[in-house]
Order: C-alpha cells, then sequence, then structure tokens
C-alpha cells in the first residue's frame, strides 16, 4: 500500500492540524459510503443521513401548501421559504438590504436568467455596444451567454487569466463617465478544472475601471462572479467583494437537495434587468386581452416564474443546520480540504517510476501553498514509465473496480483544458472530425490526451481516502520498484506562505524521519509492490519458459453470466460465434450485471450448434431451450426493442415469455432475456481500431476478445485475510475468450499483432482482440493451436 510504499509512518500518523476539524466531522454518516472512496466532490459532495432523516422528519410533521396560497399550510411555506432566503445572503455575509435570492433550477439556470434580462446594447451613434467578457477559464454554461447575445450587436471578448492585470491600466474615473452604455465580466471565484482561485479583489477592479478589460472601455461595468465550485469548501464574504450577480447550485455544498440553485442579485442592479415572459406569481397586475402587464415589485418573485421547488427550499433549512452542526463553518471547511488536497498533491507529484520518470503530469498554477489561491481540486494524468501519457478512461475504468469515484474528461471547461493540455483550435476541430466529442472516452488522439483525471475533497473527505487513492495509483500505474523524486518531495515540504494546515502536514510528512521515504528504492520489488505477502508484479519477473500456445477457450452466450467452454469453435463476424449474443435486462430493461445481480454468475448457459439451441441451465431450476435464430416471424412478445451497452444504443430482440419467467423465477426479480438483432451493427468505438476492417461488436463491452496470458496471471497477490487463489480461478474471474500460456508475465502488453493458428488479429491495451481483416471471421479457432505475437 502507498502508505508503506511512499513513508512507513503515514499509517498510524493522526493528521495534524485538522484533529480539532475531524471532531466534527467524525459525525459524519451515511451507510452507503461504505467501501467507497469518493473523490468527485466538485462534481456533488455527499449528503449526511442526519440531513435527510431530519427532513424527512419535517415534512413528515408539517403540512406544506403552495406558497401562492394564503391558507395556514401556504402561509408556513411562504415563511418556511423566506426564512431559508435569510440563511442563505447570511451564508455568505450579507443581508436583505443588499442582495436579493432568486431560486433558479441551478447554477446554468442562473446564468441563463442573467443572459436573458442584462440590459445588452447594440453600438448607436454616440455609444458603442455592450461587451459580454469572460475569462477564458469558465465553465461552459458561462461561455454560452455568447448564444444568446450573437444577434444583438454585442461584442464577445474572451479573456486570458494572464491579461486581466497585466493589460490593467489607471484611468481617469471622470473620462467617460457620461456613458451609460453597461457592460458584463463573467470569471469564476475557483475553475471547476484545476481549483485556481481568482482573486475576489478582481469584483471591485472591474467594477471601478482598473483591470483589463475594463481599463479599456467606457462604460458601466458590472462583473458576474461564478461561485459554483468555490462556495462548496470555502467562505465568500459579499460585504466585502460585492459582485453584481452571484450564480450557484446548492448539490455542490450540501449533496442535498439537488435540482435546485440560486442567483444572488445586488438591489442596486436589480432595476436594470429586464425580463420579457411572465409566469405565474410573477405579475402584479396584467390583461389577458390588452397587452398590459406590470411586474411584481419584489425582485425575487418578478423572476421566479411559477411555483418554486418549495419543499426542496425547505430542505436546504436542514442543509444549513447539518453543515454548521458536522463541521462548525466553511472556514474550517477550507483548511480540512485544503490540507487532503495538498497531501495528495505532493506526493503524487513526487511519485516516480523505477527508471526514476514521473508518475503524473499535474495541471495547476501553485504548488498548493495556500488554501487562499488553492481549491480542493487536484487535475492530472498519469504517464508510463516512457513517459507516454495513460488515456483518462483506462484510469476511469481501473478505479471504478477499485470502488474509487472520480471524474474524467474535460469538466466542462474547454478553455481550461485547452490550456493545460495545450491543446490547439484546430486540434480541438481536428479531434471532432476524428470522433471525439465532449463526454465520450476517445482519451487520447495521436498519442495527445484529449482530457485529464480530477479529485476533490469535500468535508467529509478523510486522510483514508488520499491513501486509498493512492494506493490505487502505486498498485495500478506505478513501474515497480516505487521510487518518490526527494529533491522535489523536500522542496515541497518548505515551500508553504501559510501557517496552520500547511506546517502541520509538514510535520505528518517528515515525522522527524524523512530519509525514509528514500529507502524505498533500495528495497526488494516484493516488499515494494505490497505488504500482504503477495509476489511483485513486474515486467522482469519470468515464468517458466514454455511456447506460446492456446490453452482455453471460453464463450460467454449470456452476457454477465457463467463461461462455456469449448475446444473448437467457430469464429464470426462479431468474435467467437454468438460469445456475448445475449442479455439479461430488469422490469427497466435496464442490462443487468453481476454487480447489479451477482447471481447472475450462477446460470450456465450451452450452446448446441447442431440443433441450433441455447439451454439455461441453474441449480434447483428446469433446463429449458431457447432458439439460436427466430426463422418465423417473432410474435408481440419477442418485440424488437433499444437497449444500452456501454454507452451504445443496441437494436435488441426479446427472446419470448418462457425464458422472461424462468430467470425471473430464478432472480427473484422481473427479467428479461433478449439478443442482439441480427440486423443491427454496433462497431467499437472509435480510437481503438488502428488498420483493422472488421471492427463490428456483440454485446461485448470494448472488443471482440479478451484475452488473458497465464504468466501475468501466476504473479498474482493475496492477503493477509485469504488465501491466494489459484490460478484458474483468477482466470474465471477476469472471463476471458482466449487463454494463451505465455512466455513472459505482461509480455502482452507490448504486442500489436497476433496469430492464432491461421487467424490474424490487432491487440489493443494488451488484453483486447479483433480481426485483422473480414477474412479471419471465416475460421475456427482450437485448443493447442500455437501462438505468434508481434511487438508494437
Amino acid at each position: 500500500p502507498v502508505d508503506s510504499v511512499l513513508h512507513p509512518h503515514l499509517t498510524n500518523t493522526p493528521f495534524p492540524q485538522f484533529c480539532d476539524v475531524s471532531l466534527y466531522f467524525s459525525n459524519f454518516k451515511t451507510n452507503f459510503l461504505t467501501g467507497i472512496t469518493y473523490l468527485d466532490h466538485a462534481g456533488t459532495t455527499l449528503y449526511p443521513e442526519s440531513l435527510v432523516r431530519e427532513f424527512y422528519q419535517d415534512i413528515c410533521t408539517n403540512v406544506y401548501g403552495n406558497p401562492h396560497s394564503h391558507n395556514p399550510s401556504s402561509r408556513l411555506t411562504h415563511d418556511t421559504v423566506e426564512h431559508v432566503r435569510y440563511r442563505i445572503l447570511q451564508h455568505f455575509n450579507t443581508t436583505p438590504d443588499e442582495y436579493s435570492v432568486i431560486f433558479t433550477s441551478g447554477s446554468t439556470a442562473a446564468l441563463k436568467l442573467v443572459a436573458e434580462s442584462f440590459p445588452w446594447r447594440p453600438p448607436t451613434a454616440t455609444e458603442p455596444a455592450s461587451q459580454f467578457c469572460y475569462l477564458t477559464d469558465n465553465h461552459t454554461s458561462v461561455v454560452g451567454i455568447r448564444g444568446v447575445i450573437s444577434a444583438l450587436g454585442v461584442v464577445s471578448l474572451p479573456v486570458s487569466p494572464e491579461e486581466i492585470e497585466a493589460r490593467a491600466k489607471d484611468v481617469d474615473q471622470s473620462e467617460g463617465s457620461s456613458c451609460q452604455t453597461p457592460h458584463l465580466f463573467c470569471y469564476p471565484a475557483q475553475s471547476n478544472f484545476s481549483g485556481r482561485k481568482y482573486p475576489l479583489g478582481y469584483v471591485r477592479g472591474i467594477q471601478a475601471r482598473q483591470l483589463y478589460p475594463a481599463c479599456d472601455s467606457k462604460g458601466r461595468w458590472f462583473v458576474l462572479l461564478d461561485a459554483a465550485s468555490f462556495a462548496s469548501c470555502s467562505p465568500l464574504d459579499l460585504q466585502e467583494h460585492s459582485a453584481n450577480f452571484v450564480p450557484f447550485s446548492f448539490y455542490k455544498m450540501f449533496g442535498f437537495p439537488t435540482g435546485l440553485g440560486a442567483l444572488l442579485v445586488r438591489n442596486d442592479t436589480a432595476a436594470l434587468l429586464r425580463k420579457t415572459y411572465f409566469g405565474g406569481g410573477t405579475a402584479a397586475a396584467y390583461l389577458a386581452g390588452d397587452n398590459y402587464y406590470v411586474p411584481a415589485s419584489n425582485m425575487s418573485n418578478r423572476f421566479e416564474d411559477g411555483t418554486v421547488s418549495f419543499l426542496d427550499i425547505i430542505a436546504l433549512n436542514h442543509s444549513f443546520d447539518s453543515l454548521h452542526t458536522l463541521t462548525g463553518g466553511m472556514d474550517k471547511i477550507q483548511v480540512h480540504t485544503f490540507g487532503l488536497t495538498r497531501y495528495t498533491y505532493m506526493l503524487l507529484s513526487s511519485l516516480c517510476h523505477g527508471n526514476g520518470q514521473p508518475v503524473a503530469q499535474i495541471y495547476s498554477d501553485s504548488e498548493f501553498e495556500n488554501p487562499s489561491t488553492q481549491g480542493a481540486i487536484l487535475n492530472f494524468n498519469l504517464m508510463d514509465c516512457h513517459g507516454q501519457m495513460i488515456g483518462y478512461s483506462q484510469v476511469d475504468k481501473l478505479a471504478s473496480l477499485f470502488n474509487i469515484h472520480l471524474r474524467t474528461g474535460c469538466f466542462c471547461n474547454t478553455g481550461a483544458c485547452q490550456l493545460f493540455l495545450g491543446i490547439t483550435n484546430q486540434v480541438v476541430k481536428s479531434n471532432l472530425q476524428a470522433g471525439h466529442v465532449c463526454g465520450d472516452n476517445i482519451d487520447l488522439v495521436d498519442g495527445r490526451p484529449t482530457g485529464s483525471v480530477r479529485v476533490s475533497f469535500g468535508y467529509m473527505s478523510t486522510f483514508q481516502d488520499c491513501q486509498n487513492f493512492l494506493n490505487f495509483v502505486a498498485d495500478c500505474f506505478v513501474e515497480k520498484p516505487v521510487k518518490v523524486d526527494q529533491d522535489k518531495l523536500d522542496r515541497l515540504k518548505s515551500n508553504t506562505s501559510s501557517k496552520g494546515s500547511s506546517q502541520c502536514l509538514l510535520t505528518m510528512l517528515t515525522n522527524g524521519k524523512p530519509d525514509h521515504i528514500d529507502e524505498r528504492e533500495h528495497a526488494s520489488t516484493d516488499l515494494v509492490v505490497n505488504q500482504r505477502g503477495g509476489k511483485a508484479i513486474t515486467k522482469d519477473a519470468k515464468s517458466h519458459e514454455k511456447a506460446q500456445t492456446l490453452t482455453n477457450i471460453y464463450i460467454y452466450p449470456i452476457k454477465s453470466c457463467a463461461a462455456f467452454e469449448v475446444t473448437d469453435w467457430p469464429v464470426g463476424a462479431l468474435g467467437l460465434l454468438h460469445d456475448r449474443g445475449w442479455m439479461v435486462v430488469n422490469g427497466n430493461r435496464v442490462c443487468l450485471n453481476q454487480k447489479r445481480e451477482p447471481r447472475l454468475c450462477l446460470i450456465h448457459p450451452q450452446i448446441y450448434l447442431p440443433s441450433n439451441t441455447l439451454l439455461l441451465q441453474a441449480s434447483g431450476m428446469n433446463t429449458i431451450c431457447v432458439p439460436l435464430k427466430n426463422h418465423s416471424e417473432p410474435p408481440q412478445s419477442h418485440r424488437v426493442c433499444q437497449n444500452m451497452v456501454c454507452g451504445d444504443r443496441v437494436e435488441t430482440v426479446d427472446c419470448g415469455d418462457e425464458a422472461a419467467s424462468w430467470l425471473s423465477e430464478f432472480l427473484g426479480q422481473p427479467c428479461r432475456l433478449i439478443r442482439q438483432s441480427p440486423d443491427f451493427s454496433r462497431n467499437m468505438k472509435k480510437g481503438h481500431e488502428k488498420e483493422v476492417s472488421s471492427t463490428a461488436l456483440s454485446l461485448v463491452n470494448e472488443a471482440q476478445y479478451l484475452i488473458v496470458n497465464r504468466a501475468s496471471v501466476d504473479l498474482q497477490e493475496s492477503s493477509d485475510d485469504h488465501q491466494p487463489l489459484d490460478t484458474q480461478t483468477l482466470i474465471s474471474r477476469f472471463r476471458a475468450n482466449l487463454v494463451i500460456s505465455g512466455k513472459e508475465p505482461f509480455e502482452e502488453d507490448d504486442w500489436s499483432h497476433l496469430i492464432i493458428g491461421n487467424t490474424h488479429f490487432q491487440v489493443t491495451f494488451g488484453v483486447y482482440l479483433v480481426h485483422q481483416s473480414l477474412e479471419d471471421s471465416n475460421s475456427t479457432l482450437s485448443v493447442g493451436s500455437s501462438v505468434k505475437s508481434e511487438m508494437s
């Protein structure tokens, strides 16, 4: 484990400075976190059981009516909602005299409201057009304001972070004071990509036209401070930093409720906003038969169309209660989360492969010296021992296997992603032509990353979460023996500009014996890799010399069910004939796997080609036969439907009521058996195939075949609590189609092509095979066939 690999004293070392905070946070309880390392708090933080329990008790005890009525239950709702508005303003150290709270469905809806109601002006003979200026390190929802103003003659101006201060200049405040053109500048209090905190002093600097771009343009400047990322772990004082507009989402602050956000609007700005559509509750008076409408005088009422989500708003009362009860306030949360992030940054950035190459490329403008400039976000990509980037989707998939929840991609912040990853505008367009779009898993194009990995912390995060994550990186991605860049670690330990959290973190890391970190460079590989008695997993380890042969063939007719072992089997256009051609879905037509339904592994399907039948067998159940193909027109119960497999939409055919009844009885829930439609074609995702003409897939996850090398499996680990698993059990758990007796463990990582018998394959990621050509889909594979490999 990393706590032993990187620093032997970390296991029993408390987390200094955060001990007082942990007294609050130790009360955070939620049963669903058992066994989970949750590191996506920038996506949404988690909610404690106490919050939900108290909210449930509240709505079970009180009757809350529509706040637009005037009966007792409605008055209770109205008064409670108004109290929550006050608590929100109090949280940001301001009052109803200064700001109004407009409830929205989230931060994005709040930004859209500003875009549609801001008093944009086209150019006139005497005054310039309004400008919409935004930091390039902004969320998509901010940049999207361009879409609203593009037809209004308004100027859009992207501003790089360096330009704000570098291009600032002194301006005579009386110059251009007569110009009333309104301009809007938007920037994030904290980058959702890197966690960089931008100076809150920019608010007054832009409003006073002392910073770029305001210093270059006459008119009235307003500031939208995007607090969605910042507000989750940091205190925001609007008395000191009085932005005109402040959007945020409550799920990022509390985890619950979701689908609720707010826009804080300075009252002296409110009169400028213009609104066209008016919904229920927003009018003081209007006529149905005449174009007559008078808006409500109250700012909140004017902009909250229809009935607000009042039960969710009432839940905020309990959210604030839980936050203060468990943590003691935002200042303590900031100290706690920054300390965890800094600790993880210091160790990850110093971690090296056995050959001295760094493990991680970290994307940050700072070295995490101070919580006033860096939030609880760590963004990075991992690299192999040759300095090549490891795709973020591979990190994500392995993390999921370890129950580590993190985030990958560009995080709806293309500007920051381009800046840190060196992606030009032309490359973005070229990547799109290559098939890469936002949110997909094409993580590398021509060896260059299209996104990155992000871990983020919340107030309920623990020191153990950091260790679990670092364990995962060291176990899965570090070429042994693990090394540490001692010079860099020493510099980071001394490079702190604040007392408190950073200083106490240094105390914990050094523990009076910093030289122990370097000792790992000279330790034996067996001791470095794990403390659990297993053997080291390195490419240098050798197995017994023997010829490469195909030792086992497995097909999995029904996705996630047991294997069917054969000695000879025909190859089809999609891989082994009938491999993963069927799957089980629940009553909502959602695909079941062994994570959702472990009893699937007890179902033993078998295929008999002479009779064209699929047999379903399980202990305590009668065996039933399902035809491999429906030769006649399918009845209504055998309907064609759409299902999702690994993010792909596939067309499937229902296999009838008999199979559905059998599966439902055995699994104890409504289920149906479906097969991929023979008329439907599904191809590999772009990025996996290279110079391959046959990439059609069945219901598999990634590729036509999954292989495993026995030499790699032989180097298996065991834990202190369990006996070592035998090789055959490990192979069964891997659920490979083809098992090969290789000469060396992990040699498959370097294979580019494989020939088994007379069938040619391309190898991707060391475990996936696809047909090299269409001719290879009309052959037969046999156990005992020779295997020839080609290196990449």
